[in-house]
């Protein structure tokens, strides 16, 4: 099973908020999902919270990110080597 993680939208019309999820790669975008390891709200400034001991515990399960995923990561606060290189699915 290829573990992928990657944003999942929540949130009303016009006003998106986002979960960061780890699910299979095989999953629509808002389906089906393994677990909730942080949340992203663009519309607000410093809206990002990470569980950043699970994100590292999924890194070494072999999870990948997705690229904004990554990007979003990186943001947290993870340095750049610690996240994997992103995926394209």
């Amino acid at each position: 099973m290829a573990v992928r993680i990657r944003l999942r939208r929540v949130g009303k019309t016009k006003e998106p908020r986002y979960r960061l999820v780890v699910a299979d790669s095989r999953s629509p975008r808002d389906g089906k999902f393994i677990e909730n390891i942080g949340h992203y709200d663009p519309t607000k400034e410093d809206a990002l919270v990470v569980k950043s001991e699970r994100a590292k515990f999924w890194f070494g399960r072999g999870a990948r990110p997705t690229a904004t995923a990554r990007d979003l990561l990186v943001k947290s606060g993870f340095g750049d080597k610690e996240v994997p290189a992103a995926t394209r699915d």
